[in-house]
């Protein structure tokens, strides 16, 4: 897995954009990301959808290699960790997170992360909330326009699409504004939104072998 970087600067702090839909806050040592949508091809295949699993294993060994690769002391995902509650997805992912005792994992809360107490414990959060503000930048899931800091976000999944001779290509990216950083899914088993991004911001787009301002 190739993992390509682009430095922003936001607010003089250094972020690091990667082609593996994450984001790396450099002075807190933070992996941050959106949307794994943890458990949506075990709930696809309990409604008769026959998916395999591989996708899931796919997205955890990306983040493995990004943990590897950036060294975090925190792992913060800005919501929509989950997909459909609890089913053997999530006893895979609770594997998963098992082999990082020492990162502190912070969850923003999103639509889709429905949590029972049982749960929550069996995640082995550090921090839950439906926002978080580090040092002027907030992180919560969907844009707030009542919240005066600087606010990194997902949910939206956003895309966009480059047009040629030939055809079209819709690529996910990362969006800059002046009060906004949005990430991609972090899941590639997820749609592209390429209609209600920002219009006024940086697109940074991505493929397998890198990532390039448009």
């Amino acid at each position: 897995m190739n993992i390509a970087v682009k430095n922003i600067s936001i607010n003089n702090e250094v972020f690091t954009l990667t082609n593996q839909r994450a984001a790396f806050w450099k002075k807190e040592k933070a992996l941050i990301l959106s949307d794994l949508h943890i458990g949506k091809t075990a709930h696809f295949r309990k409604n008769g959808i026959a998916l395999a699993n591989h996708i899931m294993k796919s997205d955890l060994e990306r983040l493995s290699v990004l943990i590897e690769y950036f060294q975090p002391e925190k792992f913060i995902v800005v919501g929509d960790l989950l997909h459909a509650g609890d089913n053997s997805d999530v006893d895979e992912f609770c594997n998963w997170r098992n082999q990082y005792p020492d990162l502190l994992f912070y969850l923003i809360k999103g639509n889709h992360d429905r949590l029972s107490k049982e749960l929550e414990q069996k995640l082995c959060l550090n921090f839950k909330s439906d926002s978080l503000t580090i040092d002027g930048f907030t992180m919560i899931h969907d844009f707030d326009t009542t919240i005066p800091e600087f606010q990194i976000t997902g949910h939206i999944h956003p895309g966009v699409v480059l047009s040629s001779s030939v055809k079209n290509i819709r690529l996910p990216c990362f969006v800059q504004t002046k009060n906004q950083l949005l990430l991609p899914a972090f899941s590639e088993f997820t749609g592209l939104d390429t209609k209600n991004v920002p219009k006024d911001g940086k697109f940074f787009v991505f493929t397998d072998s890198g990532i390039h301002e448009i």
